[in-house]
């Protein structure tokens, strides 16, 4: 979209009634027009966060992004040995990552440090956020590798085993207690829970996505499910997109849940979990999220947990198929 229309959308956000905008991608920073965009946000008096690789931030454009009325950024790390990153990232890409951080401290804005977890870089869990503390981050995301998309087709390449999974629970835990004065968030995969995680904190409800051609998404991933339609902030008006669309409707309230969701004590707990896995399982968004243990899916689930750590892994055939390592 053109600058104007990203402004307008802003514009539009805020008398909605949002409160934070977080400029994300692939990678925000290819736009040349984010300083103004950003200036259109802190104007409309909303938090404005910058999620980026890192990669492309020099000290120039931290600064003007500041000045600009940036709130805070998230830097991805991807592992904390340079040549494994070069697998999942395409490149030498760890000491650029590392100068985006500085960038990001000399202009005195919090920095959050994303470390997604997969099979090849779990064992250097507590390296990673050693390496993260040591960027003067105040807040680290561990977030195993949720599976979708690519993630999704090569599971077999990316799930980690439960007892690698536990030993991060347990580490974290320690972490924490060394590291007191950094906020360590950890997001364990859907796989290794009882329950579905609230997503997004319901459907519709409490987040919306605009997509670089101006598409609107309840979350991320929703363009997963392909029996909807979305809205554009082209042809609607933010408010009439949330208010009267179709697809933000889809899933809100309890009345579209199946069973067991809709007898389920914890439908207002996880509003049905992920309506986007449950596509990917069933070919109906509608159906129990396959993670949760009431679901007939579940054992589908189990079995990639049996994965062993040894097995024979071509990692080189990810570097075109994840995309996005963050």
């Amino acid at each position: 979209m053109a600058t104007a229309d990203w402004i307008r959308v802003v514009e539009e956000a805020a008398e909605l009634g949002v409160l934070q905008f977080h400029l994300s991608g692939g990678e925000p920073l290819i736009r040349k027009d984010l300083e103004a965009i950003v200036t259109a946000a802190r104007r409309q008096g909303l938090y404005t966060n910058l999620i980026t690789s890192g990669i492309p931030l020099s000290a120039e454009r931290m600064h003007g992004l500041a000045e600009a009325g940036l709130n805070s950024v998230q830097i991805s790390i991807q592992d904390s040995d340079d040549r494994s990153m070069k697998e999942v990232v395409g490149m030498s890409a760890l000491s650029a990552k590392i100068s985006a951080c500085t960038y990001v401290n000399q202009c005195q804005l919090p920095l959050s440090i994303n470390i997604v977890l997969h099979r090849h870089n779990i064992a250097r869990f507590e390296e990673l956020v050693l390496l993260a503390v040591n960027t003067g981050a105040t807040r680290i995301e561990l977030a195993h590798v949720q599976f979708y998309g690519w993630a999704f087709r090569n599971r077999n390449y990316l799930m980690p085993t439960a007892e690698q999974v536990n030993q991060v629970r347990t580490g974290v835990a320690r972490l924490r207690q060394q590291h007191p004065h950094v906020e360590i968030i950890l997001v364990i995969s859907d796989y290794f829970e009882e329950f579905p995680k609230p997503c997004m904190g319901g459907w519709g409800q409490r987040h919306i996505t605009i997509d670089p051609t101006g598409v609107a998404l309840p979350c991320p991933a929703a363009r997963l499910i392909d029996t909807l339609s979305f809205p554009s902030v082209n042809q609607l008006s933010l408010r009439d997109i949330w208010f009267e669309s179709t697809a933000f409707h889809a899933f809100r309230g309890k009345a579209w849940m199946l069973d067991p969701c809709r007898s389920c004590a914890r439908q207002d707990i996880d509003h049905g979990g992920c309506r986007c896995q449950a596509f990917m399982y069933t070919g109906e968004a509608r159906s129990t999220d396959p993670v949760c243990k009431f679901s007939g899916k579940r054992k589908d689930i189990d079995q990639f947990q049996l994965l062993k750590e040894d097995e024979p892994v071509a990692l080189r055939t990810l570097t075109h198929q994840v995309g996005d390592a963050r």
